[in-house]
This record gives C-alpha cells, sequence and structure tokens, in this order.
C-alpha cells in the first residue's frame, strides 16, 4: 500500500486472478434496466468500471430482500479498471438489479454494453500497484477513491486509520469508512471495509475515542465512534467495537443527535478531563457546535462557535478540539475558501473551559495550517502516546480531486505530523513537524543523488535562496525563500501533468514567522511537502512528474539528500 514491500506484495491479497465467467442470466429489461442473477462460490464478482459515464445503480436482492444497494460506473464502451464485490457477504446466489442512468454514450444496445463480456467472478482481486503516482511512504487506498481521515486513535502499539471510502470506484461516491492500521505511521495495511451505508444514509466523516472508563457502558477500553449519517438530511450517529475497532456495531437507537441544518457533520469527540465529560464539536452550517456528555449517548449543546472569525468563503467541516500546552487550538477545515483556492485548513488559538471556546485573536484573523494547495481535512489521533498531539492529512484539493491521473487508486494522507506551539508578534501559531516516525523511514546517512522518494535537508538559507527540482523532459518545480518578506514559495506551474484541471497550476506562498533557517523537503512520486525544521512552517503540494526529478539545483543554501529504506 505504502511500503515498498507492501506495493509489491498485496497485505495479503494474492497478485494472480484467476477468472472465470460469472454464472449468471441476463435479463435485459428496457434500455436502461437489467437483472443479472448470479450464481457461484467464488469470492468475488470483478465489476467493469469506466469513468467517464454516468453512474448506474446497483441493487443487491437475496430471498427477496435488498441487502446492498451502491452506485458504480459500469463499463459502456471500454473498461478502465474493475472493482471487487464481496460475494461471501450474501452466499452462492443473488440476484442484481442494475439501473443505468444518463447518457448512453457510443454504445445504443444495452446488450452489447462492455461490462456484460468483462464481469467475472473471481477468488482473489489483483490488488499489485499499476500506478506510477503512487505514493511509496504516504498512506493510499489499495483501490479506489479515499478522502477525509476520520475516527483515528492509537491503542496497544498500533494506529487505527479509518476513511472516507469508496470500494466501487476511484471517484467519490458510495461513502464508507474504510480502515488500515500500522505500528509505524509509515506501512500501513488495509482491513477493508469498517463501517457500511445503512437505511439511515452513507456513513460521512467522524471521530473514535477510546472509553478507558466504560462511560458508555459497552466494556472499559470499547472504541466508540461517531460519524454523520447522510441521508435526506445530516445526523450523528454512534457505533462501537469491543475487538479494538476490527469490527463495529451500530447503536440501536441511531440516529444520536439530529438538527434542521443542510450541513451539519463530522462530529469530533475528546475526554474533558477538568469537567469529567466527554466533548464534542461539530461543524453546523457557518459555525461549530460544542456539546458535553457524561455517557456518549445524552447530549447537551453548551455553546456555539465562529461567527465573525476567520474565513467564511465556504462551507465549515472537520472540525478538532486540541489542549497544546494549556492553550487549546480549534481546528476548521473550509472548502471552498483556501489561501490559493479550494479547499484548506485553518484553526484558532485560544482558551476552552469545558463549556465555551474563546479566541484570543481579532475575528479577522486567519490562521492557515499549511500554506499548501493540497492540505486538507486534518484531524488528530485519539489516545496518541506520550502526550503527543498527531494529526494527519488528507493530500488532495476538492478543485480536482476526482480528476487527477490516477485510475486505480485516488488520493493519499499527507504525512502525519506532531503540533505544538510559538508564539511571534504577540500571536500564537501552530508549529507542524513531520513526525518521528517518519525519519525512521529514512536513511540515517545522507547522498547526493535526488530520486523519487527521498527527503533533502537544505540548510543556512540566504535570501533569495532556491531550490529546483527538475528532469530531463523540462518539468520543475522551484521552491524559493525570501528572507526580507519572510515568505517560502513553491511553483508547481510546470511540474508535469497540470492539463486534468484548470485550478491546478499555482504557486504557493507561506508566510515563515521570522528567519527560515533550515527547510525540510518530502518527495514522494505525486507529492512535495516543506516544512520549516522548527515547525513555523508547512506546504503541502501535489506533483504529477512525466519521470521523476533527477536533478537537484539549489543556490543560497547547502543541502542534504536521505533516500527511503
Amino acid at each position: 500500500m505504502i511500503s515498498k514491500k507492501a506495493l509489491l506484495a498485496t497485505m495479503g491479497l494474492s497478485l494472480s486472478v484467476l477468472l472465470t465467467p460469472a454464472v449468471a442470466q441476463n435479463s435485459f429489461l428496457s434500455d436502461s434496466h437489467v437483472m443479472k442473477r448470479v450464481q457461484t462460490q467464488q469470492k468475488y464478482l470483478l465489476l467493469p468500471v469506466e469513468e467517464t459515464v454516468d453512474y448506474s445503480h446497483i441493487r443487491v436482492i437475496k430471498n427477496n430482500k435488498v441487502v446492498k444497494e451502491f452506485n458504480c460506473k459500469l463499463a459502456i464502451n471500454r473498461t478502465d479498471y474493475s472493482v471487487p464485490l464481496n460475494l461471501n457477504e450474501f452466499g452462492d446466489d443473488v440476484l442484481l438489479d442494475i439501473q443505468f442512468h444518463g447518457e448512453k454514450r457510443k454504445t445504443s444496445e444495452i446488450k452489447d454494453y462492455a461490462c456484460w463480456n468483462e464481469m467475472k467472478t473471481s477468488d482473489t482481486f489483483d490488488t499489485s500497484n499499476r500506478e506510477k503516482y503512487r505514493s511509496a511512504y504516504h498512506h493510499t487506498p489499495l483501490w479506489g477513491w479515499m478522502n477525509d481521515p476520520n475516527g483515528m486513535f492509537h491503542k496497544d502499539g498500533v494506529w487505527h486509520l479509518y476513511f472516507q471510502y469508496n470500494p466501487y470506484g476511484s471517484q467519490w461516491e458510495n461513502m464508507t469508512w474504510g480502515h488500515s492500521t500500522s505500528t509505524d505511521l509509515i506501512n500501513w495495511k488495509f482491513e477493508g471495509e469498517a463501517i457500511q451505508p445503512d437505511a439511515i444514509g452513507t456513513i460521512f466523516s467522524g471521530s473514535s475515542v477510546v472509553d478507558n472508563k466504560n462511560t458508555a457502558g459497552f466494556g472499559k477500553g470499547a472504541i466508540v465512534s461517531y460519524y454523520t449519517s447522510a441521508g435526506a438530511a445530516q445526523t450523528q450517529s454512534m457505533a462501537y467495537s469491543t475487538d479494538n475497532g476490527m469490527t463495529f456495531t451500530k447503536y440501536e437507537a441511531n440516529p444520536v443527535i439530529t438538527s434542521n441544518l443542510p450541513d451539519f457533520r463530522d462530529p469530533n469527540i475528546f475526554w474533558h478531563e477538568e469537567t469529567q465529560k466527554w466533548i464534542m464539536i461539530l461543524a453546523a452550517g457557518q459555525q461549530m457546535e460544542i456539546r458535553s456528555s457524561t455517557n456518549l449517548k445524552d447530549w447537551t449543546l453548551e455553546s456555539t462557535f465562529g461567527e465573525g472569525y476567520g474565513s467564511h468563503a465556504g462551507v465549515w467541516e472537520c472540525p478538532d478540539l486540541i489542549n497544546i500546552g494549556g492553550k487549546w487550538v480549534l481546528i476548521c477545515n473550509i472548502n471552498p475558501g483556501g489561501p490559493f483556492g479550494g479547499s484548506a485548513a485553518q484553526y484558532f488559538v485560544g482558551d476552552f473551559d469545558g463549556h465555551k471556546f474563546t479566541c484570543e485573536s481579532a475575528p479577522t484573523t486567519t490562521k492557515w495550517m499549511d500554506y499548501g494547495k493540497d492540505h486538507y481535512a486534518t484531524v488528530s489521533f485519539n489516545n496518541a502516546p506520550d502526550g503527543r498531539h498527531v494529526v494527519l492529512p488528507w493530500m488532495s484539493n476538492w478543485q480536482y480531486a476526482n480528476q487527477v491521473p490516477t485510475k486505480q487508486f485516488r488520493s493519499a494522507n499527507g504525512l502525519p505530523r506532531d503540533l505544538g506551539l510559538f508564539s511571534y508578534k504577540g500571536e500564537s501559531y501552530l508549529t507542524t513537524k513531520p513526525s518521528p516516525e517518519v525519519f525512521n523511514a529514512f536513511a540515517s546517512k545522507p547522498d547526493n543523488k535526488l530520486t523519487a522518494t527521498c527527503y533533502i535537508e537544505a540548510n543556512n538559507l540566504k535570501h533569495g535562496a532556491t531550490i529546483t527540482l527538475s528532469n530531463a523532459k523540462g518539468e520543475k518545480v522551484v521552491m524559493t525563500y525570501d528572507a526580507k518578506k519572510e515568505t517560502f514559495a513553491m511553483d508547481r506551474n510546470n511540474s508535469g501533468q497540470t492539463d486534468f484541471s484548470n485550478e491546478f497550476k499555482t504557486v504557493t506562498v507561506a508566510p515563515t514567522y521570522g528567519t527560515l533557517k533550515s527547510v525540510l523537503i518530502f518527495i514522494d512520486h505525486n507529492s512535495i511537502e516543506a516544512f520549516d525544521a522548527d515547525g513555523k512552517m508547512a506546504m503541502t503540494n501535489l506533483v504529477f512528474p512525466n519521470e521523476p526529478y533527477n536533478k537537484l539545483t539549489a543556490t543560497g543554501c547547502k543541502t542534504k539528500i536521505y533516500q527511503l529504506k
């Protein structure tokens, strides 16, 4: 998945695929409606996908009952890739009721659609990497679409990452919680689908907590997760796990919290020691609601925050509230409205008394966690060890996330980061540093070779220092430090493939809050992340070079390169 070994192995899934035609009967009922009976003892039905056509709606029927339904862009003219439907969930005899929607493209006869000849059953699904832009040391889904990180927690030496996931295509749809685990924040194992859509709605973003005191009554150390059920309305639901987050039981009284607001989502929960209560911060339109509970089931509205503060150029979502050294940081992701267009993460520093968050800055002050274009939905791990505040972003931008040039999967997470605080000219700001585990993935001794998977340490930066990554095709990324303006900039206008979106070309610029002495630049197959070594600046940008950058040109600084192990 993200490690070199995981890209060659497949987390226990076979690389070879033994395909056989599905034992099935197609009933063509109209020019947009098909019923297909599948009788097989094999594990998967492989569904051919064509990304440029409209969605088909598929209902899986067993014993005259709908046991699953989802949307999938079934291939009409050609197959871009296939995705697996796990038949083991239902048994060896199911009926698929398929409705095609929208324009039928080049082929007019439904019986001639490409999907029928290429829809196969198999005991295996090939997850070997077929993408040159798949990250080597960032988390990615084995297949399908991923966006916001959800429900992250640490327990018994294992980091658990859940994420917004579409198992049936590499574009946004069918929101489900996918699940991956890691012991080092770098190498991840895909654990499957943790929480699936139900009658209340699809599964939007949320959070998980380790209930060490058994306040909810599900058992000491149970994992309690809250998520947004996205149906005709957005409501908040709960699920719990008694096997360390591997499987979940949905709370029988869902939804737990309701509202008449249209944008009401992304509950984030933590334990507040001073009041001995659980606190939930929840996006509610253009502000955040703060609620409290003693049992994780019954919630009292305490206060709201947001009116008149920060950027309101888009919808507020994916909040977090963290105590860092006695000050509180409220993270508020916003889409659109980022500093360079599209989605981004802003934050506020202040005080929280268990009831109300009070921002210490002027309402017109806007602070950004990251000054790249591809940093969003950042939230923290619950129960992180040693009092650390470890966060993980989604590494993309809603302006073009569905169009980036990959097919087998779309989207990665940015590097895990540890947060802290610093002061500059009377204001408090976040420090953002790559987590210590990141450096363990790289060689301890530097060399002078620029590769597709390495990091650069640039020291002794002078005013006007430049760092240029380039290749033989003339593609390049140029980074520039302006000591007088106290800024660091990254220009990806000529970085490689950019024509998939008019919004991709850009120069991103970050304040350095004083002198920038040393910068760390992490390069992966499709990303560049730059950090001030002291944590005062972070910048995350996607890049899609047609061949890896293999030339480093640096002026006004000294550089070292460290290779991925």
